[in-house]
């Protein structure tokens, strides 16, 4: 599709939705939080969650956090180390060949694997005398930790079962010693972005043994179904929390996930429309978007830190190539509709956004996503001569159930912030926005 029709079609639309009147509203969708009476918050240094207060035996002299991360090829070669404690080596009789070893210690997979634009798994490693040992499984960091009989072996038993600890947050993260010398540990698991997510917050019981026992459950937060408005990509899977305490933080963290996760979509759209033949105009504009898509996650993530939220890196399953019509599917659904309604959101960002900096970034962004809006029209427009003339009626049906879901997602309300601060429409006006679209587009 010719950029420039886009543009004014998007300008029509911004013009109409100034009709709309200005409602602020907002809705938590919550069910409470359990009693925090007895917590404590979890142990954490600057790094994530501490590995200190274990009660390892023999004991070692060092022992540390370490993550690996995938793209769905090969097992990485290397690692980024989080908390640690101890000295390393520090009763080795060979102190240069312990610390090599401690160097090169890494694992093929780990606990905790998490996947969104790219899959992330942890593990232990540890130094005793010359001998440098990791731990990448439940089971093997079971053995290391013996009876679990300290609060942080708890925590770190329950993280390794795949929940997630937010340092600094009793109600997501917290941990207190019961009667019985078992452990209570508070934790979640998922993330509130996009419809049908939702963040869960668990308590759970960690007994001397190391089992692992849900007690209770509870929905801290409903998905907000306008925070991943764009190209998605196939695999995408829910993660961890975007965390943040205010709505306007959450907001961002939550923008930021996907937009890292768009530089998946893209990567991916490039191999397969390099795989089925497109031409190379093509496929150079889907890797131009992904590395615009990595800007994107970037100025978002910065801009979550700043209203103090905190986003976590996305997870994408690692899949074949599909056929044709899959691609095309998806991009009549993810681009035409999703990701094509998204640029015109970041055009209201950029004009009604009352903070400067949120304005200011939105200005960039909507340029490039109003490009990426036009690419997937391209790709539409290439595909669609391709398919067969049933396969082109099942793209019009999909994009017509995706405009349906989407009119759905923009009717819920926003935090009040979210929509004055970072210009988000109200939604009477988001439906202003849609009905354009849909008249000129979709229809």
């Amino acid at each position: 599709m010719n950029i420039h029709r886009l543009r004014r079609l998007f300008s029509r639309a911004l013009h109409a939705s100034l009709a709309t009147p200005l409602v602020l509203a907002g809705c938590d969708g919550s069910e409470g939080s359990v009693d925090l009476t007895g917590y404590a918050e979890v142990a954490c240094t600057e790094q994530g969650l501490s590995v200190s207060g274990l009660t390892l035996t023999p004991a070692p002299d060092f022992v540390q956090l370490r993550y690996i991360s995938t793209y769905g090829g090969p097992a990485p070669s290397t690692y980024a180390n989080a908390a640690a404690s101890g000295e390393p080596c520090a009763t080795a009789t060979d102190v240069p060949a312990c610390k090599t070893a401690l160097e090169n210690a890494n694992v093929t997979a780990g606990f905790h694997k998490v996947c969104v634009d790219f899959c992330s798994e942890a593990f232990l490693v540890t130094t005793r005398g010359d001998e440098v040992k990791t731990y990448g499984t439940l089971a093997e960091l079971q053995q290391l930790l013996g009876t679990v009989d300290t609060e942080q072996e708890a925590v770190l038993k329950t993280f390794a079962s795949g929940y997630t600890l937010l340092c600094g947050n009793r109600e997501q993260g917290a941990v207190k010693t019961n009667a019985d010398g078992s452990f209570s540990v508070i934790a979640t698991k998922g993330y509130a972005c996009g419809p049908g997510t939702e963040l869960t917050q668990h308590v759970l019981k960690v007994t001397a043994s190391g089992e692992v026992q849900e007690q209770e459950k509870r929905v801290l937060e409903k998905g907000d179904p306008n925070c991943n408005i764009g190209r998605r990509p196939v695999g995408l899977q829910v993660a961890e929390a975007c965390d943040g305490p205010e709505a306007l933080g959450r907001y961002f963290a939550n923008a930021a996930h996907l937009e890292a996760a768009s530089v998946h979509a893209f990567l991916r759209l490039r191999d397969e429309l390099a795989l089925h033949g497109a031409d190379v105009g093509l496929q150079d504009a889907a890797r131009r978007s992904a590395m615009e898509e990595v800007q994107h996650a970037r100025v978002t993530d910065r801009l979550a830190r700043r209203f103090g939220g905190t986003p976590q890196r996305p997870v994408v399953e690692d899949l074949p190539p599909r056929s044709l019509m899959d691609v095309a599917l998806e991009n009549a659904v993810e681009g035409c509709v999703r990701e094509t309604y998204g640029a015109l959101l970041a055009h209201h960002q950029a004009m009604h956004a009352r903070d400067l900096e949120v304005r200011q970034a939105m200005v960039r962004i909507a340029e490039d996503e109003t490009r990426h809006a036009a690419l997937s029209w391209d790709i539409d427009q290439w595909a669609r001569p391709r398919l067969s003339e049933e396969e082109r009626r099942t793209l019009r049906e999909a994009q017509k159930r995706a405009v349906a879901l989407l009119r759905e997602e923009v009717a819920v309300p926003l935090d009040a912030s979210i929509i004055k601060e970072a210009g988000m429409p109200t939604p009477e006006a988001a439906l202003a926005l849609l009905d354009t679209l849909e008249q000129d587009l979709w229809a």
